[in-house]
């Protein structure tokens, strides 16, 4: 190596010496950087456990690892984060509050200062036992734990821009009985819901106000999962829905046996989701704005029947919001008081048959009902009187069918005459009917006329909460079905038990059909055996399906059978004499007959269709 270049080299490196020895950092300043450094790896890891948390401020095993100042700071990031200037309110923990008068018992809860569950008084679920025992449990609602009952509340500083006040834990205030809660935002919002009872009511006067919230309108999502209040819980899966109501229109519900979802961009008045026997509704004092409900079916074999969905926008002018929630069960009258439509949710039918439902058999059986405490005799009352109220109809129907009788043994005659051409017969016989002025059409009219009230109660038995867990002889429940035995193994489409008034109503339909049989002209069926069969057939093919329906029906049913059988035989054979009809025939008889009418134009389409035939028979 060159003499010049090692003296370079040398320099170099004292200098380099020198520089590191003067500018070397002092053990304070050596502290401070670790600190820096220290500091900015508990920086990252604050981030990374923020991370972990994922938003669950109070999860017990995400962060575990943090000590519990160290927790205590990541969660009050992560809140402020989340929660914006309602961080403070999402801190917490749960406490409960109850409200009570003698019909209902209601439990609040501070997280979200909304209903925890409502224990409904006076009634009672019911389950079956493995064993086929039932059993009867305290009757709850709104008591799911997946329920949400939250108000979306635009936030600012919030990470997603809103606040759901089921994140929030309320200051609640009890006086009497009203209970208010509150919680307060670090900008001078606050939310303010106050719940009021009072007694002999299911009835609460509820209050929200949105102070310093700047949103034209606050959006309420309301979930709520129906459990299984009754034994028949297929049939309870059918009456189970969300109903509501437009200001201006008449009420309207989901499907009851499918998904479904409907929007009102108009003005809605109150929403109701509606188990068979119960509901809980939320009722405007003025109006709610845009609303869109939803049902979604769940598994049959699951705890709850459905799960039911509100999107409601509540108006907001800076004013406390009045509603009223409805929470217990589905009794007309308490329902009628809202003057809203409201009653309209038990679902006695539409048109026709609601009204006489609404308007007819129900006044009439409250009527029964509060002079006799069996349900069941006073189901045969109401048979008996609408038995009597029908009566003149039925006496036409058979003073026809006696008529009928009276002319059978001519009919024969000139049928036997004809021999065995059916076309031939058809025209005899409406040209004996003509001559005699019989109406072959005249026993049917009137029934015609009994059926609107028969598809109405048809309807107002399973939808009527008087009948609910209502016993009667081996009938536990005339809203469900009635069981007088268990079988050991289940028939599809019957099941497991068999329902004696459904029995009963088969093998009463069987002996009405054949009395009835008597009097009729068999002619036809005669030419067609299996419509002879096929009227006996009905009664055992009906048993499947009105096995599994409400024994109060059944029962009506049956009631309805022996009185049609006794009304029958005491008509036709005591009151209706045959002696004065086969008179009436015979003067009929004389009389010159006039042209046209029903059996003319019948007797003159038999006779084309007579022809017809013979003409397609020479072609043959």
């Amino acid at each position: 190596m060159e003499k010049n270049n090692l003296i370079g080299i040398t320099l170099i490196f004292i200098l380099f010496y020198v520089w590191v020895r003067y500018n070397a950092p002092t053990e304070a300043e050596m502290q401070a950087m670790q600190a820096t450094q220290d500091s900015i790896a508990m920086v990252q890891f604050k981030a990374d456990s923020i991370a972990r948390l994922d938003g669950v401020v109070d999860d017990p095993i995400a962060g575990a690892e943090l000590d519990p100042a160290t927790k205590d700071s990541v969660m009050a990031v992560r809140r402020s984060q989340k929660f914006g200037s309602f961080a403070d309110q999402a801190n917490g923990t749960e406490k409960t509050s109850v409200l009570e008068n003698d019909q209902f018992k209601i439990t609040f809860t501070n997280r979200g200062g909304r209903i925890k569950q409502v224990l409904v008084k006076d009634y009672y679920k019911l389950k079956l036992t493995e064993e086929k025992e039932e059993v009867k449990e305290e009757l709850l609602l709104l008591e799911d734990e997946k329920n949400r009952f939250e108000y979306l509340l635009p936030v600012s500083g919030s990470a997603g821009g809103t606040v759901s006040t089921n994140d929030l834990f309320f200051t609640p205030t009890l006086n009497g009985n009203t209970i208010k809660f509150a919680a307060q935002g670090g900008d001078g919002q606050i939310i303010e819901q106050s719940y009021t009872i009072a007694d002999s009511s299911y009835n609460i006067d509820y209050q929200v106000n949105f102070q310093g919230v700047n949103a034209p309108s606050v959006p309420l999502n309301w979930v709520n999962y129906l459990d299984r209040l009754e034994r028949n819980t297929s049939y309870e899966r059918n009456f189970t829905s969300v109903y509501f109501k437009e200001t201006e229109d008449s009420p309207d519900y989901c499907s009851c046996t499918g998904d479904d979802e409907e929007t009102v961009e108009a003005k809605t008045k109150w929403v109701s989701h509606v188990n068979q026997f119960f509901n809980s509704s939320l009722i405007a004092d003025t109006y709610f704005g845009k609303t869109t409900v939803s049902t979604e079916m769940l598994p049959e074999d699951g705890p709850d029947l459905k799960k039911i969905t509100s999107r409601i926008d509540l108006p907001n002018n800076g004013s406390p919001i009045n509603m009223k929630l409805y929470v217990g069960p589905n009794e007309f009258n308490r329902l009628s008081a809202y003057d809203a439509e409201l009653e309209d949710i038990i679902p006695y039918g539409r048109s026709i048959f609601g009204t006489v439902n609404r308007w007819i058999i129900r006044p009439l059986f409250n009527m029964l009902n509060g002079w006799i405490a069996s349900a069941g005799l006073v189901i045969f009352l109401l048979t008996l009187i609408i038995k009597l109220v029908l009566y003149p109809l039925t006496y036409k129907m058979l003073y026809s069918q006696s008529k009928t009788q009276v002319l059978k043994p001519k009919i024969e005659a000139a049928k036997a005459k004809v021999g065995d051409d059916p076309q031939k017969q058809q025209m005899e016989t409406m040209k004996l009917y003509r001559e005699y002025g019989v109406n072959p059409m005249g026993g049917c009219f009137p029934v015609l006329l009994q059926m609107p009230i028969w598809i109405a109660l048809y309807r107002f038995f399973p939808a009527s909460i008087e009948f609910r867990q209502a016993s009667f002889l081996w009938a536990t429940d005339l809203s469900s079905y009635d069981v007088f035995a268990y079988l050991p193994f289940d028939i599809p489409f019957y099941g497991s038990h068999v329902s004696m008034f459904t029995l009963l109503w088969a093998v009463t339909t069987v002996i009405y059909t054949w009395y009835n049989s008597k009097s009729m002209d068999m002619g036809a069926m005669a030419n067609n055996p299996m419509m002879k069969y096929m009227q006996y057939l009905m009664p055992v093919m009906f048993l499947f399906f009105f096995n599994n329906f409400a024994s109060g029906l059944s029962c009506y049913l049956f009631f309805s059978n022996v009185l049609n059988i006794g009304q029958n035989v005491i008509t036709k054979e005591v009151i209706i004499d045959k002696k004065k009809i086969e008179k009436e025939l015979a003067e009929h008889h004389k009389k010159p007959k006039k042209k046209g009418g029903f059996q003319d134009r019948l007797s003159k389409v038999l006779e084309e269709q007579k022809k017809l035939a013979e003409k397609q028979q020479k072609k043959k």
